[in-house]
Protein backbone atom coordinates (compact mmCIF):
# COMPACT_ATOMS: atom_id res chain seq x y z
CA UNK A 1 0.00 0.00 0.00
CA UNK A 2 2.62 2.58 1.02
CA UNK A 3 4.90 1.47 -1.78
CA UNK A 4 2.11 2.18 -4.27
CA UNK A 5 1.40 5.60 -2.82
CA UNK A 6 5.07 6.62 -2.66
CA UNK A 7 5.71 5.38 -6.17
CA UNK A 8 2.74 7.20 -7.65
CA UNK A 9 3.23 10.41 -5.68
CA UNK A 10 6.93 10.76 -6.41
CA UNK A 11 6.36 9.99 -10.08
CA UNK A 12 3.60 12.58 -10.28
CA UNK A 13 5.57 15.29 -8.49
CA UNK A 14 8.70 14.53 -10.46
CA UNK A 15 6.79 14.77 -13.75
CA UNK A 16 5.28 18.09 -12.66
CA UNK A 17 8.79 19.35 -11.98
CA UNK A 18 9.84 17.91 -15.37
CA UNK A 19 12.94 16.09 -14.11
CA UNK A 20 14.12 12.55 -14.75
CA UNK A 21 14.36 9.96 -11.99
CA UNK A 22 18.13 9.90 -12.48
CA UNK A 23 18.44 13.67 -12.28
CA UNK A 24 16.40 13.75 -9.08
CA UNK A 25 18.39 10.88 -7.56
CA UNK A 26 21.66 12.65 -8.19
CA UNK A 27 20.29 15.97 -6.90
CA UNK A 28 19.42 14.16 -3.65
CA UNK A 29 22.99 12.86 -3.40
CA UNK A 30 21.98 9.28 -4.15
CA UNK A 31 23.02 6.86 -6.85
CA UNK A 32 21.36 7.31 -10.24
CA UNK A 33 18.78 4.55 -9.74
CA UNK A 34 17.55 5.60 -6.27
CA UNK A 35 14.28 7.27 -7.31
CA UNK A 36 13.70 4.65 -9.99
CA UNK A 37 13.81 1.96 -7.30
CA UNK A 38 11.22 3.83 -5.23
CA UNK A 39 8.99 4.41 -8.25
CA UNK A 40 9.23 0.71 -9.14
CA UNK A 41 8.24 -0.26 -5.58
CA UNK A 42 11.55 -1.92 -4.85
CA UNK A 43 12.43 0.41 -1.96
CA UNK A 44 11.05 3.04 0.37
CA UNK A 45 13.04 6.09 1.44
CA UNK A 46 14.33 6.43 4.96
CA UNK A 47 12.68 9.12 7.06
CA UNK A 48 15.65 11.43 6.47
CA UNK A 49 15.55 10.78 2.72
CA UNK A 50 11.80 11.42 2.73
CA UNK A 51 12.40 14.87 4.22
CA UNK A 52 15.04 15.54 1.54
CA UNK A 53 12.53 14.49 -1.12
CA UNK A 54 9.96 16.93 0.29
CA UNK A 55 12.59 19.64 0.38
CA UNK A 56 13.53 18.86 -3.21
CA UNK A 57 9.91 19.39 -4.28
CA UNK A 58 9.59 22.40 -1.95
CA UNK A 59 6.58 20.92 -0.19
CA UNK A 60 5.86 19.88 3.37
CA UNK A 61 5.41 16.25 4.42
CA UNK A 62 1.75 17.08 4.96
CA UNK A 63 1.44 18.24 1.36
CA UNK A 64 3.18 15.08 0.17
CA UNK A 65 0.54 12.90 1.85
CA UNK A 66 -2.43 15.10 0.86
CA UNK A 67 -4.09 12.89 -1.75
CA UNK A 68 -6.70 15.58 -2.42
CA UNK A 69 -3.97 17.93 -3.66
CA UNK A 70 -2.52 16.45 -6.85
CA UNK A 71 -0.37 19.52 -7.58
CA UNK A 72 0.97 20.97 -4.31
CA UNK A 73 3.83 22.82 -6.01
CA UNK A 74 1.48 24.69 -8.34
CA UNK A 75 -1.05 25.33 -5.57
CA UNK A 76 1.68 26.96 -3.44
CA UNK A 77 2.73 29.14 -6.37
CA UNK A 78 -0.87 30.19 -6.98
CA UNK A 79 -1.42 30.97 -3.29
CA UNK A 80 1.73 33.07 -3.19
CA UNK A 81 0.48 35.08 -6.16
CA UNK A 82 -2.99 35.50 -4.66
CA UNK A 83 -1.55 37.17 -1.58
CA UNK A 84 -0.62 40.18 -3.72
CA UNK A 85 -4.11 40.75 -5.11
CA UNK A 86 -6.71 43.18 -3.80
CA UNK A 87 -10.28 42.21 -2.93
CA UNK A 88 -11.78 42.93 -6.36
CA UNK A 89 -9.04 40.94 -8.09
CA UNK A 90 -9.66 38.03 -5.72
CA UNK A 91 -13.38 38.18 -6.63
CA UNK A 92 -12.43 37.79 -10.29
CA UNK A 93 -10.16 34.84 -9.52
CA UNK A 94 -12.94 33.22 -7.47
CA UNK A 95 -15.38 33.64 -10.36
CA UNK A 96 -12.89 31.97 -12.72
CA UNK A 97 -12.33 29.10 -10.29
CA UNK A 98 -16.07 28.55 -9.87
CA UNK A 99 -16.50 28.59 -13.64
CA UNK A 100 -13.76 26.02 -14.09
CA UNK A 101 -15.23 23.81 -11.37
CA UNK A 102 -18.64 24.00 -13.04
CA UNK A 103 -17.14 22.94 -16.40
CA UNK A 104 -15.28 20.04 -14.74
CA UNK A 105 -18.52 18.44 -13.49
Amino acid sequence: MYEDFFAERITSLRNQKNVSAREMSLALGQNGSYINRIENKLALPSMQAFFYICEYFQISPQQFFDEDNPAPIKIDQILAGLKNLDSSQLDIVMAVVKGLQHKAK
